[in-house]
């Protein structure tokens, strides 16, 4: 059987620069893993057992890291740093540790002991561990939440935590993205125009990334950049639409700011589907909701939808959109009900010529 680690190194080495296919599934124990994983009922009794078990290990001085490779198949393996797994490295020498977390998420074939193994080097710092945290880190929904931590604790981590946040999607995303949210001193170019990829899951975290980087503050700068409109664009609609998720207009004070500053810089931006896509998402929303769920007075409200919609009407605009309409399936099937209750000409007027 393959490790962990070979399986996520041979899929990357295919596509080096995207994301990995359905984040790397199946993997190569996946048939171990068809039942669910135990879980502890006690949240606070997380991770206790495995905790033991490497308490026990490393009261052995000679016992090498192959003996744990089989070792947590059947305990509860948090994904997440656990106060009791972290515990358990500390109290060990920290040579020893090291060996052992590599060693682990190099060889595991299994990917309860290869997350353990991270879990032992997010208690580190040594940075020329960084490309191994890297490439066990793009199967993300299982290993992101500990290659994001282990990575931030590295010299250089912001820089490796951006070249993950590249190659993630789904879940993973939001894990890397919210580790650079903690430290966007180090990464706020990048997450001003790169967090957001227009996953549903970008509402977990477009609140955070608008908070971490003073979106406000970048958007009405003298130096604003086409991939920042786009990207506020995408930061916009993930947060009207992620009640229950995360930050949502309502509850995010600059956003008639923001909002403003889009609709003026769109205006002046070259029209493409995405962008008038993204444009009638965030004006549905404000005028279908409450100024106060949009974060806005009533008059705030109003004129900026105004000057959404007076780009959405745009002769060019609407050519653009119209010209491109059939290339996508999906996007015609449910764009128009939206265009709809706008009553953008793009779908209720017909081209010349069409009457």
């Amino acid at each position: 059987m393959s490790t962990l680690f070979r399986h996520a190194l041979r899929l990357h080495q295919q596509d080096p620069d995207s994301p990995l296919s359905r984040d790397g599934r199946p993997f190569p124990d996946e048939a171990r893993h068809r039942r669910r994983s135990p879980r502890e009922k006690d949240s606070r009794r997380s991770g206790i057992e495995a905790a033991a078990i490497l308490d026990r290990h490393f009261d052995k001085p000679d016992a090498p890291a192959s003996d744990l490779a089989e070792a947590f198949h059947d305990v509860e393996v948090p994904i997440h740093r656990n106060e009791h797994i972290t515990a358990a490295a500390l109290r060990a020498d920290r040579q020893r540790v090291r060996q052992t977390g590599r060693w682990l998420v190099r060889h595991s074939t299994d990917r309860c002991s290869a997350i353990i193994g991270l879990a032992l080097l997010a208690t580190d710092w040594v940075e020329e561990d960084i490309p191994l945290i890297q490439t066990i880190g793009l199967l993300s929904n299982t290993f992101g939440p500990l290659a994001a931590e282990a990575l931030r604790r590295r010299h250089g981590g912001g820089e490796a935590l951006r070249w993950l946040a590249e190659r993630v999607g789904g879940w993973g995303r939001v894990y890397v993205v919210e580790e650079l949210c903690r430290h966007a001193h180090t990464s706020r170019d990048w997450l001003l125009r790169h967090a957001c990829d227009g996953d549903f899951l970008n509402g977990y975290f477009a609140g955070k990334v608008a908070t971490a980087t003073h979106l406000h503050e970048a958007i009405t700068s003298t130096e604003v950049d086409d991939d920042l409109v786009d990207h506020t664009a995408r930061v916009l609609k993930a947060m009207a639409d992620c009640a229950g998720m995360g930050m949502t207009l309502e509850h995010y004070p600059p956003a008639p700011i923001v909002l403003a500053a889009h609709a003026g810089h769109l205006a002046r931006q070259a029209p493409t589907v995405s962008r008038y896509v993204d444009a009638a998402l965030i004006a549905d929303y404000l005028t279908d909701k409450t100024p106060e769920k949009c974060g806005c007075t009533p008059e705030q409200r109003d004129d900026i939808a105004r000057q959404y919609l007076a780009v959405l009407n745009h002769q060019d605009w609407c050519d653009t959109v119209r010209a491109n309409l059939n290339q996508d399936r999906d996007f015609s099937t449910w764009f128009p009900k939206v265009a709809a209750r706008l009553h953008l000409p793009a779908f209720t007027d017909p081209p010349d010529g069409d009457q």
